[in-house]
């Protein structure tokens, strides 16, 4: 008998025997409802052997604690646990700003009496104003974490699945009228009914089992509109924006976070303009440059309401990026939303961009603001300094992303009170480094980028902020990569700037071809005499002072987790690090057809696809596919090709 019916015989018993013993297997086990504890913790278990307590995981996050049905079925990501500290810190001085206009002071536990009340009080109410004494928690004046507050915040999280960051709002963040964690999971509802109930916040959180969508649009009206609306889908937000620029009070604080970071770094630019409307580009800018997309599609989509958002901050962390935007009503504000866009002309030799506002604000006669097309394009066909083509990419956000005084709060209060967060020195350095950014100066450059254009050593990060500031011009780093420069100086400074350095370091232009980027930039002589001399201030203070700005993974897997499949079961590390090695440059090709494989085969000159005539069958065949029948006769004379 041959190999191959040994084979499929082998299979054809085993699989008899494997039905056999499962039928007999399912005889001994009884038969009926579920057990109502096993259902309660999202799985059913039949016998005795496995009890639901003795599978329950436990995770501690923060003041709030998660159960989990099983170790098998946690879907606990700690790398967004610095997403949810930065999310909760936020909140509370955005409470701290709309509490303190109606004379609340908030209290947050381990702070040393900040007294940051902020109130609007006119000349007649602070007449009438009084302050009783005596102790903080007695003042009716006062919200404190965990207590109900009627003219406090309504909060909503979108996709809440095991509702740990409502959880931690309610445990956290003082000043809130209530938290509706919703759900579109009848199985992660009931979980967040439970882990509600474990941290004794029933009086403040709301589960809800509900489509994200329709109940944003169910409360449009303004006495319905939420405070803070909190979304952390996985994936693109772009299916919700919608109906989250309508539901958010006026005013209010929308948080959200995009972690399809393939689409907005410009992998596939139509992909993203089809959910952002706008085109990506592949650029060292990309981190930026994904978050002012993702602030341009909120702001387009908020226009179409008579609305606009106003960006508070704008993180680019891990895989992701964060943005926590106002939103407000105007007609008149919503006409300058042209003007606030950008398209961005990439030059795709040298990297060099240059930025086209769509539309153009212009002062006239009384004070009033006029608004017209603006006129373009910045750049000829081909570029000035390399000859290569450019790129178009945006519409993009082209205003300031962050609000710096708002940062500041944010830092201050962090850095008063860093036993609160676990990841505070994290967050004082991103906050710290947001700070120092140039908040008028759209993207950046990086330095290797500039030095691998040219073909010359790199220089160091102090000495190219040094000619920088000699030359008069400003410059910063980006929270969003570490080897960032960004600078209001011109491209043609800039690369003035490294043409002085490369005389230092010389480039062997024998070995750079005439119609190169390198060669073309490096014939023309600096205009720009470059001063590399290290001055004080070139050096930033978040960078002196030593603090935690672009964290290393701290281990192995540091990144999003699988998508939660409908039994709700986690896939564990092993199974995700085989999952990952099986796909690496898999997911774009797309499967080849059988037919197209073989013929492709026959190309190569293997002798496993040479044609040789079969000595069993007396016909043409491959010698991949000829029968092994290592005892029969046909061997000793079958024809071995060369």
């Amino acid at each position: 008998m041959s190999r191959g019916r040994i084979v499929l015989w082998l299979s054809l018993t085993l699989r008899s025997a494997r039905s056999i013993c499962r039928a007999r297997f399912m005889e001994g086990q009884p038969q009926g409802p579920p057990d109502p504890a096993a259902m309660e913790n999202g799985t059913e278990h039949r016998g005795e052997e496995f009890p639901p307590e003795a599978q329950e995981t436990t995770v501690t996050e923060g003041a709030a604690k998660i159960v989990f049905p099983s170790a098998n079925e946690v879907f606990y990501n700690p790398v967004q646990e610095f997403n949810r500290d930065l999310t909760c810190a936020v909140i509370t001085e955005f409470a701290r700003i709309q509490l303190g206009a109606k004379g609340i002071q908030i209290k947050v536990p381990g702070e040393k009496d900040l007294q940051k009340v902020v109130v609007d009080l006119s000349e007649q109410e602070e007449d009438k104003a009084e302050v009783k004494e005596g102790a903080p928690g007695d003042q009716p004046g006062t919200a404190a974490v965990g207590d109900i507050c009627e003219e406090g915040l309504r909060v909503l999280e979108g996709l809440a699945a095991s509702g740990l960051r409502s959880i931690r709002f309610a445990r956290e963040v003082p000043g809130l009228r209530s938290v509706v964690a919703n759900d579109a999971s009848a199985r992660a509802v009931d979980l967040m009914r439970r882990n509600v109930q474990l941290n004794d916040v029933a009086h403040l959180v709301q589960p809800s089992q509900a489509d994200a969508r329709m109940l944003m649009y169910q409360h449009q009206k303004a006495s319905e509109r939420f405070d803070v609306i909190d979304l952390d889908p996985y994936g693109s937000p772009a299916p919700f924006l919608d109906a989250a620029v309508q539901a958010v009070s006026e005013g209010g604080l929308l948080c959200v976070t995009c972690t399809d970071m393939a689409v907005l770094a410009g992998n596939s630019g139509e992909t993203c303009y089809s959910k952002y409307g706008a085109m990506a580009l592949k650029s060292r800018a990309c981190h930026e440059m994904a978050l002012r997309i993702v602030l341009h599609s909120l702001d387009l989509r908020a226009n179409c309401y008579q609305r606009f958002v106003v960006p508070l901050l704008s993180i680019s962390a891990d895989f992701y990026v964060r943005v926590f935007v106002r939103v407000f009503t105007g007609q008149a504000k919503v006409k300058a939303s042209a003007s606030k866009q950008a398209l961005v002309f990439q030059c795709v030799g040298c990297g060099a961009f240059h930025l086209q506002r769509l539309g153009k604000a212009s002062g006239a006669a009384g004070g009033r603001v006029k608004f017209s097309a603006a006129c373009g394009p910045p750049v000829a066909p081909e570029c000035e300094h390399c000859g290569q083509r450019h790129q178009l990419g945006g519409p993009m956000w082209a205003e300031p992303l962050h609000d710096l005084d708002f940062v500041g709060q944010v830092l201050e209060a962090v850095s008063a009170n860093p036993g609160r967060f676990h990841t505070a020195e994290r967050i004082r350095g991103v906050l710290s480094v947001i700070t120092e950014e140039l908040p008028d100066v759209p993207l950046y450059y990086t330095l290797d980028q500039l030095s691998s254009t040219i073909h010359c050593s790199t220089p160091s990060l102090l000495q190219l902020r040094s000619a920088l500031l000699h030359a008069g011009f400003r410059v910063s780093l980006s929270h969003a990569c570490k080897n960032a420069v960004k600078t209001d100086a011109p491209s043609s400074a800039l690369w003035d700037i490294m043409r002085c350095w490369e005389k230092q370091c010389p480039v062997k232009r024998e070995r750079l071809s005439e119609t190169s980027p390198a060669f073309r930039i490096l014939s023309v002589e600096p205009r720009l005499q470059a001063n590399f001399t290290i001055r004080d201030d070139a050096n930033p203070s978040s960078r002196q002072r030593g603090l935690k700005r672009f964290q290393a993974n701290p281990e192995a897997n540091w990144g999003p987790r699988p998508r939660a499949r409908p039994g709700g079961k986690a896939a564990g590390e092993e199974a995700m690090e085989e999952r990952r090695r099986l796909l690496q440059n898999k997911r774009k090709e797309p499967p080849e057809d059988p037919a197209q494989r073989a013929a492709r085969l026959k190309t190569f000159p293997c002798k496993r696809f040479k044609e040789v005539r079969c000595p069993l069958t007396h016909t043409e065949a491959h010698m991949g596919s000829l029968p092994s029948n290592r005892a029969g006769p046909g061997r000793a004379g079958r024809t071995r090709a060369r």
